[in-house]
């Protein structure tokens, strides 16, 4: 199954990102992800996905990418995805400066999700 990620760079993720991914799993709901924050520490993130219209859902699915193999890919709106430490109790903000935004994560396939 063919899925395109289309993400259009503003207040959550400057990055714009026009890709197709060649699914290998049903995509299901995440909430949680073990990711990179930007100052480069490896740790559980809330996650959910960010849309013109604000938080909607986040998916993983494992998907072959030309450029790296096979990987989990977690995708969002079409403003991306937006993360923060698991611990974290914060409502969804774009003017937290916990928070962070990517247009897309693709992780090693063996990363865990919740």
């Amino acid at each position: 199954m063919l899925i395109e990620v289309e993400v259009t760079g503003g207040a959550n993720s400057p990055l714009d990102l026009h890709r197709m991914f060649d699914l290998l799993t049903d995509p299901i709901e995440v909430m949680r992800v073990y990711s990179t924050s930007p100052n480069g520490e490896d740790l559980w993130c809330s996650v959910t996905g960010w849309s013109s219209d604000g938080e909607c859902t986040a998916m993983s699915a494992l998907a072959e990418d030309s450029g790296e193999g096979v990987v989990l890919l977690v995708y969002g709106g079409d403003e991306g995805l937006r993360l923060q430490p698991a611990e974290s109790s914060d409502d969804w903000d774009l003017s937290n400066p916990a928070q962070w935004g990517e247009a897309c994560l693709m992780l090693a396939e063996e990363t865990p999700v919740e």
